[in-house]
């Protein structure tokens, strides 16, 4: 599905996230910040900066992906609120932000981005997400 030849990862994208894999269509990326549940989806094909631009069938991927995606983290998190997001507006390769939202948390009921600084995960913290979120990664490969 994925058509990855010449793919290569944007090095924010790289350098702010954790790999967790790979779907049929997309790097799936943890953002590094334990503030939120919030993983990335970024379909691996080479030179794609909006959703259009993929075929019709990677479009309905993605779109499967990130409602499946969107389905598990709000069963596994208890969020009040899924954020799905696509802006682009500084990393231009193409990717769907999934941020679970809390009426408590630091940035309800506004944007998260630039309320406060990442706080990244430690070790532990890591492991425990990377292993809560395996049967909702599985659901996508």
């Amino acid at each position: 599905m994925a058509d990855d030849t010449d793919f290569q990862l944007h090095q924010r994208l790289a350098s702010d996230t954790v790999s967790l894999g790979r779907s049929q269509l997309c790097e799936i990326r943890l953002k590094n910040d334990s503030t939120w549940p919030w993983l990335l989806l970024v379909p691996a094909v080479a030179g794609i900066r909006e959703i259009y631009e993929l075929s019709d069938q990677q479009q309905a991927r993605l779109v499967y992906e990130s409602s499946e995606l969107s389905r598990g983290m709000m069963e596994l998190f208890a969020g009040d609120k899924m954020n799905v997001a696509a802006l682009g507006n500084m990393v231009p390769q193409l990717h769907l932000h999934h941020i679970v939202r809390f009426v408590d948390d630091p940035a309800w009921p506004g944007p998260v981005w630039g309320v406060q600084p990442p706080v990244p995960y430690s070790q532990e913290a890591l492991a425990v997400v990377q292993e809560k979120l395996e049967p909702v990664l599985a659901r996508l490969r």
